[in-house]
């Protein structure tokens, strides 16, 4: 038994690397890098673009600018650009909400006098990454937290916070108080199911308490830059948590009623309050997969 149960969390955790790895693949085409703005609030700013990755959200303070995710490899330069048309204040600042490269990727490409802000965990696995090893650390990190900070004053302070394990095991949440906005990267990347990078200490059993740990602890915020979908609502993120808590809860009873993993990826469907969520059939596998397996330990 004690066989079986390894091999079924390596195929497991396996399976959600490769899936961690394709996600953060650039995409292959090599097309024009356009960068859309879309104004959120007076000073604040999504930026978007196909093929560019996360979402990059840009606030205009009184003395410069602060940049939350760089995108995709090659991408910092037109983030750079945009902001420029944008306002004539030099970056100071710099974001990340994690690790992975549709994120951080375009750091290296950032002035080297910014300041660079993670959570402490999200430093060690940008380490890792060959992107860094190849640019001699430049668009690395220089400073990081570990439940919550703050920066700035006034109007241009901002807060982050990190709740524990999600998609990652750094996932960090950007504040601007004076607009009542937040980005919450990947942790709430959408109305889907979740990417759980494992190899970066992510977790599925995890996650909804994470989600809703966010939703109790901050205050006054309205609206949400998610990671790679359309700006949401505060009721939006107490769904979200929800919808997680709740798939935990049904792989959970499937699991102790002796069904296999490839039973309930084949049955489970959200329950009719979720309409519009996301579950593609690759994703709910490889989670149902990996949920086994953390379940097991």
């Amino acid at each position: 038994m004690k066989r079986a149960h390894m091999l079924g969390v390596l195929i497991a955790v396996g399976a959600t690397s490769l899936g961690v790895r394709a996600f953060q693949q650039p995409p292959a085409a090599q097309g024009p890098k356009i960068v859309q703005a879309q104004k959120i609030k007076d000073n604040l700013y999504m930026l978007t673009g196909d093929g560019g990755g996360g979402n990059t959200a840009v606030y205009i303070g009184e003395t410069g600018v602060t940049v939350v995710d760089a995108k995709n490899p090659g991408w910092g330069t037109p983030i750079l650009n945009k902001i420029k048309e944008l306002t004539p204040k030099p970056v100071t600042l710099l974001i990340n909400t994690h690790t992975h490269g549709d994120h951080v990727s375009g750091n290296v490409e950032f002035p080297a006098t910014v300041d660079i802000v993670v959570q402490e965990n999200t430093k060690t696995n940008m380490e890792k990454m060959q992107i860094f090893k190849d640019n001699a650390g430049r668009g690395m990190a220089k400073r990081t937290f570990k439940d919550k900070m703050t920066i700035g004053s006034g109007k241009d302070r901002f807060d982050l916070y990190y709740f524990g394990r999600g998609h990652t095991n750094g996932d960090a949440f950007i504040v601007f108080p004076g607009l009542r906005v937040m980005h919450a990267g990947d942790i709430f990347s959408g109305k889907n199911l979740p990417l759980l990078d494992y190899n970066n200490g992510g977790s599925g059993v995890e996650i909804g308490n994470s989600l809703a740990k966010a939703h109790k602890g901050i205050k006054n915020v309205d609206q949400i830059i998610t990671g790679h979908s359309t700006v949401m609502t505060w009721a939006d993120l107490a769904e979200y948590a929800q919808f997680n808590t709740d798939f935990l809860r049904d792989v959970q009873a499937a699991m102790k009623a002796g069904k296999s993993a490839d039973e309930v990826a084949a049955s489970w469907k959200p329950a009719d309050k979720y309409k519009g969520y996301t579950v593609a059939e690759a994703r709910l596998k490889t989670n149902v997969g990996a949920l086994y397996a953390e379940l097991k330990k």
